[in-house]
This record gives C-alpha cells, structure tokens and sequence, in this order.
C-alpha cells in the first residue's frame, strides 16, 4: 500500500491509512450505483479493503505495537488501539462472511470506515508523537522490518 519512501515505521503506517482511506472513498462512491457491475466492483474493494486492514492490523500487533510497550512508560493508548483492532478484525469477519454487496454489506463497509477514521486519528494524534519522542525506539529501522512482514503477509494472502 505505502506508495513512496517512508522515513520511518509512522511513515509506513500512515501511507496505509491514507491508501486504505482511498479504498473507502472508492466504495462510497459506488454505493448510489446499482447494477451486476457495481456490486461486483463493491465487493471486489470490500475484500481488498479487508485484505490491507488485517495485514497492517497483524505487522502493528507484532512488531509495532510490542516494541512501544517495551519504551513506553503510559501504555494505555496502545491497549485501546488493541482493543479498536478487535472491533475492526469483527467486522472484517462479517463483511467477508456475506456472499453479495447488499444494504447491511454497504452498512458495515461504512462503519468501519468510521471506525477506522477514528483509530487513525488516534494514531496520527497519540501513538506516533510518542513513538517519534522515545529515544529508544529504532524507528527507521522498524520500517525496514514492518515492510517486509508486510510484503509476506500480503503474499500469504494475495
């Protein structure tokens, strides 16, 4: 998803975000449409949009989110990012659990957009200011690991 050089595992993780937005933004726009076509391309965005959540939510898990425990002294941002995780890993189930784009489909596309609005914000507002001010945290180097999880993760799944 990341589209060009990220400085540093924030960097990454936010071309994500942004990429994954865009995805949304793609959805939204289809959902006044009707049509074999439409629901076809709506759910054809929907998995990829649950492909690109759960392969950023798992590289977060385990490399990004351990490694700010482990220098972080307040880490109660990062439980409730854990928890929103949660959330979003249910509803992805869902939407890929239902055969056809329909009225609740659509539903829960949108909701976790929302959801996913929020824990960017989250991200972007807490966790990376603090991530960027521990000392001890080799982001740069992070960025090379969390890109080549991601890289297989995305394999595995593809």
């Amino acid at each position: 998803m990341a589209t060009r050089t990220a400085k540093d595992a924030c960097d990454l993780l936010d071309a994500d975000h942004r990429a994954v937005k865009k995805l949304f933004k793609e959805y939204e726009e289809l959902t006044n449409s009707r049509g074999r076509t439409v629901a076809q391309k709506k759910m054809d965005l929907a998995r990829q949009i649950c492909q690109e959540l759960t392969v950023h939510a798992q590289i977060e898990e385990e490399i990004f989110y351990p490694a700010l425990r482990n220098v972080l002294k307040d880490t109660d941002v990062i439980a409730e990012a854990e928890v929103e995780h949660q959330s979003a890993k249910d509803l992805i189930a869902q939407i890929e659990g239902m055969g056809e784009a329909d009225e609740m489909f659509d539903a829960k596309v949108t909701v976790l957009g929302e959801y996913i609005d929020h824990h960017v914000k989250e991200e972007r507002n807490e966790i990376f200011p603090k991530a960027r001010a521990a000392r001890k945290l080799d982001l740069v180097g992070m960025r090379d690991e969390l890109m080549q999880r991601k890289e297989e993760l995305m394999g595995e799944t593809a």
